[in-house]
């Protein structure tokens, strides 16, 4: 018998006695009603089609800005925006731990002055931008704001999302800058400043996705990605919000497998935990509230390196298991990215994956064609139960943030991961292309390569921003966001200010760093 990616064994056959505890009213109800595990749209993907949003950022802002461009014009209807390291850990491209990062896995942005170069041309009213970001989140959003601004668009016009979910960089990703704490109450400060001024932005994306990426099973990417949910409500109480100011404009971020059952019952799943957590525990009454709204990336870690081609063919399983189970937007990896940096034309190719999907198949015709499946539904139940059991644990621990600080979810992904690695390396787990019907030879492919220049190119930007700007101003405006952080007013209003007047990235993560901390991980128990 073979099991499932979380290991749940898989039966041969699946027949209508997996049915028979069913109250399908309560259970599975109707698509667009609660519990949702239908979907949230009574129609779905027969109105509209999911949000192609490709992701994409390297090198400067001018050689992304060409990217996005290209991608608009060849069908995306959403961008996606990559950062580099450097940025994500907010240090500017001249600090020392910069060097030999810039623009290596996303774009530079140090100022207004990249942003600006960045989405020149790109109507911001117009196409909906979603950022990879977390602990600086706050000030990439803020940055957008202000070009928007300049474009002479209000904030209720802007539309997209923003990560900002740092409780996943402590257990899987580990771009942190700020302890649990301070970083929480940075959240709640986005949560209540785009209330406020950005009304139609999401506001977090609760990632799983880099939990898949390090190794978690499907039922524990869903399992700690919604217990961090958890913990995000909870904050955003704690600071004096009602529930159902921001929880509709939470938002999820998994990863679509080529294990395209499971995943299906996945997406399946959450919906259903998350709808009832709302309502029974949080008592949530606005319907918006209850759903699950989630963006798919297909599973980079399945990329291969070897036999390249292969990836085309995984991309477009995974793809259709994103879309069978329901999510409303939608990143196919390129073939090459185990390689380097996508091409153009791997992107392009990657972007026309999707559009097949939705134009030349019959699967967007229906509402969750998988509904009464003997197979998914017995999986659905099934992945809900376990992921149930591992969200109580955590609940054990005292939740999402004290687990993190013991340990526990990264040493539970970190045995999978290693269970996942003993399998590939026994060929129990069958790699295409790797460990079995490979090549004695493989074909050349020549990648996309970063100027290393680059970073020489965005020191001397930054030393003719610091020369050119009204230093004086920059100061003042550095010292009230450090008074805010000190205090308990919202920070991202001297943040902004700050940025306006052209202070730094690096600058203002240093100032908050002078009163938060930096996070040091602690060893683990487990």
């Amino acid at each position: 018998m073979s099991n499932t990616e979380s290991g749940i064994p898989i039966e041969p056959v699946y027949g209508p006695d997996v049915l028979t505890e069913w109250d399908p009213l309560t259970k599975l109800g109707q698509p667009g009603a609660y519990p949702y595990t239908r979907g949230i749209h009574p129609t779905m993907y027969t109105g509209k089609p999911w949000t192609m949003r490709q992701y994409a950022g390297f090198g400067t802002a001018a050689e992304s800005n060409a990217r996005y461009r290209q991608l608009i014009a060849g069908g995306g209807t959403g961008l996606s925006v990559a950062f580099d390291l450097p940025t994500q850990m907010g240090h500017d491209s001249d600090a020392p731990l910069a060097h030999g990062e810039v623009g290596k896995v996303g774009v530079a942005v140090d100022s207004i002055d990249d942003m600006r170069v960045l989405f020149d041309g790109i109507p911001l009213d117009r196409v909906s931008t979603s950022m990879t970001i977390n602990a600086p989140a706050a000030l990439l959003l803020l940055l957008y704001q202000l070009v928007a601004e300049e474009q002479g668009i209000a904030g209720g016009q802007l539309t997209g999302t923003v990560q900002n979910d740092v409780l996943k960089e402590y257990i899987a990703r580990g771009t942190y800058i700020f302890p649990p704490g301070p970083s929480l109450r940075l959240t709640a400060d986005t949560f209540r400043y785009c209330r406020a001024e950005i009304p139609r932005w999401n506001t977090i994306s609760i990632s799983g996705y880099h939990m898949a990426e390090a190794g978690a099973s499907p039922v524990q990417e869903i399992a700690f990605t919604l217990a961090d949910g958890i913990a995000y409500v909870r904050t955003a109480l704690d600071a004096g919000m009602a529930v159902d100011e921001f929880a509709p404009r939470l938002s999820f971020f998994f990863v679509a497998r080529t294990t395209l059952l499971e995943e299906v019952a996945k997406f399946r799943a959450a919906r259903r935990i998350w709808a009832r957590v709302m309502r029974e525990e949080f008592g949530a009454k606005d319907p918006k509230s209850l759903m699950l709204r989630f963006h798919t990336q297909t599973a980079g870690v399945q990329l291969t390196a070897q036999q390249p081609e292969l990836n085309l063919v995984r991309v477009a399983v995974q793809a259709l298991a994103a879309v069978l189970g329901g999510t409303q937007s939608l990143h196919t990896n390129s073939f090459d990215e185990a390689i380097a940096l996508p091409t153009e034309k791997a992107a392009r190719l990657a972007l026309r994956t999707q559009q097949v999907l939705a134009h030349e198949t019959d699967v967007p015709h229906t509402v969750d064609p998988f509904a009464g499946s003997y197979a998914v539904e017995r999986m659905t139940d099934e992945v809900e139960a376990a992921a149930l059991g591992l969200m109580r644990r955590v609940e054990d621990l005292g939740g999402a943030v004290a687990a993190i600080e013991a340990g526990f979810q990264k040493a539970e992904i970190e045995r999978n991961a290693y269970r996942i690695a003993q399998e590939t390396d026994s060929g129990e787990r069958v790699v295409v292309g790797v460990n079995r019907f490979a090549l004695a030879q493989e074909e050349p492919y020549e990648p996309l390569r970063v100027d290393p220049a680059i970073e020489v190119r965005q020191r001397e930007a930054l030393a003719g921003l610091r020369a050119e700007r009204d230093g004086a101003a920059v100061a003042a405006a550095l010292a009230a966001l450090r008074e805010a952080a000190q205090g308990t007013a919202n920070v991202l209003y001297p943040m902004k200010e700050a940025l306006r007047a052209r202070a730094t990235v690096g600058e203002v993560c240093t100032a908050l760093r002078e009163v938060w901390g930096a996070y040091e991980p602690p060893g683990t128990r487990w």
